[in-house]
């Protein structure tokens, strides 16, 4: 899906989202009142440059529109993989936008992220998972690392970690599994506008994704293990 096609679906009263480079800001009207609207297009690998425009952007919604909840759209292949970015310390421009987004959080905005194109690595651990709910569209391409280079990193055989995504979700990409893992809480296929609608009205107490994930059978021990650790206690 394009990203005006995107827009319209989701803003049928209008929006005034610009892109620039890859990188989307602006703002848009919703029965639920208006709403900040950030986030990348076109499969953007997020560079310094990026990362700075997108952090501008959340500290201007801080400073400008106080408690405007905040929607950022992913489609990137991830971070921008150059040895200019990586002299530059893009971890650093990375690390400076994830910590405005918390700042925003601490300062009363409802974070909301929608995964439309691709979902990966650090362009999307960077802002896209930092919301306080993770949707997506049910051809959204979201993983953080495809079998490949986790089989170069690991040093496990290709073959078996096809053969372990097969049962278990946290190692196979894609929407579905990102949603049993409780990582996704959503997938958004029909009347996106009112879906957002109500995630905006919806008030999250807390981190739900363990409690998702248990649910969903993707994730079975994360919810129980968070719990003893947070008792200070031992499992029995």
């Amino acid at each position: 899906m394009t990203v005006e096609a995107l827009l319209n679906q989701l803003f049928p009263s209008g929006h005034a989202v610009q892109t620039r480079e890859g990188v989307l800001t602006g703002s848009a009207t919703t029965p639920k009142g208006a709403i900040a609207v950030m986030g990348t297009g076109s499969h953007l690998a997020v560079g310094v440059e990026a990362a700075m425009a997108l952090a501008d952007f959340v500290l201007k919604v801080v400073k400008e529109w106080p408690g405007r909840p905040l929607l950022m759209l992913v489609d990137t292949q991830g971070q921008r993989l150059s040895r200019r970015d990586e002299l530059l310390g893009i971890n650093g421009y990375l690390a400076h936008l994830v910590k405005c987004l918390e700042l925003a959080r601490l300062r009363g905005h409802r974070l909301l992220s929608l995964a439309y194109g691709e979902a990966v690595s650090g362009g999307f651990l960077s802002f896209g998972l930092m919301a306080d709910e993770i949707h997506a569209l049910p051809d959204a391409k979201v993983r953080v690392m495809n079998l490949t280079a986790m089989a170069r990193i690991t040093k496990l055989p290709l073959e078996m970690l096809e053969e372990m995504s097969a049962t278990s979700p946290s190692f196979a990409p894609g929407v579905e599994n990102f949603f049993k893992l409780g990582g996704v809480r959503s997938v958004w296929s029909d009347n996106i506008s009112e879906q957002l609608e109500e995630a905006i009205a919806r008030q999250t107490v807390g981190d739900q994704r363990r409690k998702d994930g248990l649910e969903r059978h993707g994730r079975k021990l994360a919810h129980e293990v968070s719990q003893l650790v947070a008792a200070g206690g031992t499992r029995t």
